[in-house]
């Protein structure tokens, strides 16, 4: 299988990588850490003008219809340069109405989503060990909508969003609903990335339903959050190794460049084969996904292990490499183990992902 960037998709890749590498420069990321909400606005306007906001989307709904594997090019440009924007939940979002929601519903959120005027909001995970699948969140119906009871924990970037998409268990299964942000009951709460994620209690909470009661819109939002994050995860452990390469490059030690000597050119070429190892189950998931072939899911679920796995162990490496200088925060090293390790907790982390694919082979649904 040829997973090379088409001509279409290398301009996607060069337009971001210009934009993230002028407007996402080291010092800029340092300001937005220190602002209230930890997104840069400026940085996604320019996004949104761009058209890389809402390339996933259908054409008809202001989109590029570049499906995940434009959504896959631009976020490792992202990670590449740990920009502080919510590309990845708030496109995930927006990919699940525009696949389950109601023509209503994408003719009212997809256009601002397209364009970055609006955005939604992911609320995937919960605490107390609840399964992402599983929800423990319910949804119960009221009139022609629901009631939403319940706490998602650490949802990405909720300030600024327009409205929240939740997972729940409602009558007939799991499911998603869409929530107004508005009056909600928010603890904002600061994660290892230093963006402001924010913890949500749900208490009686007017939604409405996104696909129906009996449809897999969850399994394939979980699968494509899946994909997003190990998109990003693979430009974070580039822009570290690149950082490592570009510092052991210029120190030397006993009159000689650190990366001339053979047990730190072993600790980079693992971590380049990690990163490859990478970005071939991520594309092998982004093609499974796109073309809705047998066996995506579990290809999601190891992509999702590579991103995992495969990433923590780059930004540890890289992070040991740097030495003292590894734990100074002026330095921006520190930056991209941060992202690394918050990214490699996310959805569960790789113990979620082995005990999904385990759960696969044990019931024989390989197909998936």
């Amino acid at each position: 299988m040829d997973f090379n960037l088409d001509e279409e998709l290398l301009a996607v890749q060069d337009l971001a990588r210009e934009i993230l590498t002028d407007k996402a420069s080291t010092d800029q990321v340092r300001l937005v850490e220190q602002s209230a909400t930890r997104v840069d606005p400026q940085l996604w306007h320019e996004l949104g003008k761009a058209g890389l906001v809402g390339l996933s989307l259908p054409e008809e709904h202001g989109g590029a219809g570049l499906g995940l594997p434009g959504l896959a090019v631009v976020l490792e440009e992202i990670g590449r340069t740990v920009a502080p924007v919510p590309l990845w939940s708030a496109a995930v979002a927006a990919i699940a109405i525009a696949d389950h929601g109601t023509d209503e519903q994408r003719d009212r959120h997809l256009p601002g989503a397209a364009d970055g005027t609006s955005r939604i909001a992911l609320a995937l995970e919960e605490f107390d060990g609840a399964e992402t699948a599983r929800p423990l969140t319910r949804a119960e119906r009221h009139g022609d909508g629901y009631l939403l009871t319940g706490t998602k924990a650490v949802v990405p970037s909720p300030q600024g969003a327009g409205h929240v998409l939740v997972s729940a268990t409602g009558p007939d299964g799991p499911g998603l609903f869409l929530v107004v942000n508005s009056g909600l009951d928010w603890q904002l709460t600061e994660t290892t990335t230093r963006d402001l994620s924010g913890n949500l209690t749900l208490d009686g909470v007017p939604a409405e339903a996104v696909g129906t009661a009996d449809d897999t819109s969850l399994a394939q939002t979980l699968d494509r959050a899946a994909v997003a994050l190990a998109a990003v995860q693979i430009g974070v452990a580039e822009g570290a190794l690149a950082l490592a390469a570009s510092y052991l490059t210029g120190r030397e030690q006993f009159g000689r460049p650190l990366a001339t000597f053979q047990a730190v050119q072993h600790q980079l070429a693992d971590c380049f084969i990690d990163i490859d190892a990478m970005r071939v189950t991520l594309w092998q998931a982004v093609t499974s996904l796109t073309d809705d072939a047998p066996g995506a899911s579990r290809a999601a679920l190891v992509a999702r292990w590579w991103c995992d796995q495969g990433g923590l162990d780059v930004v540890h490496r890289v992070q040991h490499l740097h030495g003292g200088i590894g734990i100074d925060v002026d330095y921006p090293v520190h930056r991209f183990f941060l992202w690394g390790k918050q990214i490699s907790s996310t959805l569960g982390g790789s113990a979620a992902s082995l005990a999904d694919l385990g759960a696969l082979l044990v019931t024989g649904d390989v197909a998936s």
